[in-house]
């Protein structure tokens, strides 16, 4: 993207190029950390691990990550770090590389830690740079934002089924190229995030209509929001982590099919951040929520039961369903706590880590104790946590119309 490019933007519009691009680098970045569960099958069975073994690779990964991202979105929030993409990139760059050369677990873990590091520094400076480009239409933004990761994330088992698996864990280090050009693309959008980041009152229009809650109502708030992203991404691990194994041990599917039904899922968990965001700017984030969260139960109380094509189907609607309530959750925390976005995406994109690490780790020993079967059986009622979601207040303004630039 040629500098040119990105000064043609305008204060008040849609920076669809500035959204395209971060949209793009959150692909890469994401790409690579979902190519970590997507070849657990080949480490599951080259380093003789167990389930708990890889719960606990997983809580390593998203626990780096989940720690780090808030402590990162409230330093910069205070101090921006616009070159700070770039060098998120390049740790998950090194965490690929050293995933593709382990001699042993504990080179697994660091590359893991690694990934997870990418992450922390990454998703903050990204999402702010999201809402600063968004024109005041930060639904429409952080879902075009997110649907890049969501993409990138559901990639990754038909990198490992058609590409890794047959070449070897070693051809992971090919994914550096791509990482190389998205470092390239972000350092670009670091000068037009340097140019532009005090220019535009759009990112500060929330004060006005937030600033009349009680404080006791914003941490209300921001506890049923945590219990929602609990529920949303405990559940979702279940899927990411385990999902492969399900399939092979229920219906006896090969790897690379259990793969290929799994990126069915991520596309359909993309597509619904794709619809969150944009619904959410008109009828309401709260509705969003509510529907995205509570929705799904009766889909995710079926799977257990059904057999191979409608667990299948049912995944697609799950992934669909859940996934659109994540943007509306980040934009409608953001608007509780204006002007920290970076504290606040770090916190929730922090959530999310953490929570899908906690999770992976207990799913595992709990597929070790009992069966895999059972942990789809306990996860499926984790839906009616979205109850909590008649609690939110309402902190919204009407629809909005926004011009593109």
């Amino acid at each position: 993207m040629s500098q040119a490019v990105l000064s043609r933007q305008k204060a008040g519009a849609i920076s669809f190029g500035i959204l395209g691009a971060i949209s793009v680098c959150h692909t890469l970045n994401d790409l690579g950390q979902s190519l970590l569960p997507a070849i657990y099958p080949i480490l599951k069975s080259g380093f003789n691990l167990s389930f708990g073994q890889i719960g606990l690779l997983t809580l390593i990964y998203q626990g780096v990550a989940s720690l780090l991202q808030p402590l990162v979105g409230h330093y910069t929030d205070r101090r921006p770090q616009p070159y700070s993409l770039p060098f998120g990139m390049g740790c998950t760059l090194l965490g690929m590389i050293a995933l593709a050369f382990a001699p042993n677990f504990l080179t697994l873990m660091a590359g893991g830690a690694l990934l997870g590091l990418g992450s922390a520094i990454f998703h903050p400076e990204s999402s702010r740079l999201a809402r600063l480009a968004s024109g005041g239409a930060h639904g429409l933004a952080q879902s075009l934002f997110q649907v890049g990761g969501n993409f990138g994330s559901s990639l990754g088992p038909l990198v490992a089924a058609f590409f890794v698996l047959p070449r070897g864990r070693g051809s992971l280090a090919w994914y550096t190229l791509a990482a190389l050009c998205g470092m390239i693309v972000l350092a670009a959008l670091g000068r037009w995030y340097k140019n532009n980041g005090h220019a535009r009152p759009a990112t500060r229009r929330p004060a006005a209509r937030t600033a009349g809650l009680p404080a006791a109502q914003i941490r209300r708030a921001l506890a049923v929001l945590i219990a929602l992203v609990f529920s949303k991404f405990f559940y979702l691990v279940s899927i990411t982590s385990y999902y492969i194994f399900y399939l092979i041990h229920r219906f006896h599917t090969s790897t690379q099919a259990a793969q290929v039904y799994l990126f069915i899922f991520l596309a359909a968990a993309a597509a619904g951040i794709v619809i969150g965001g944009p619904v959410g700017d008109r009828i309401g984030r709260k509705k969003v929520i509510w529907g995205s969260i509570l929705g799904v139960l009766p889909f995710t109380l079926a799977l257990p039961y059904v057999g191979l094509p409608a667990t299948i189907g049912l995944s697609v609607l799950i992934g669909l369903v859940l996934s659109s309530a994540f943007s509306a959750i980040v934009v409608y925390a953001q608007e509780l706590l204006p002007g920290r976005v970076g504290m606040v995406s770090g916190l929730f994109f922090g959530l999310a880590f953490g929570m899908a690490g906690v999770g992976a780790a207990v799913l595992g020993e709990v597929a070790d104790l009992t069966s895999i079967y059972f942990v789809y059986r306990v996860c499926s009622f984790l839906p009616l946590i979205g109850l909590l979601a008649a609690f939110l207040p309402d902190v919204e303004e009407g629809p909005r119309v926004t011009k593109a630039a």
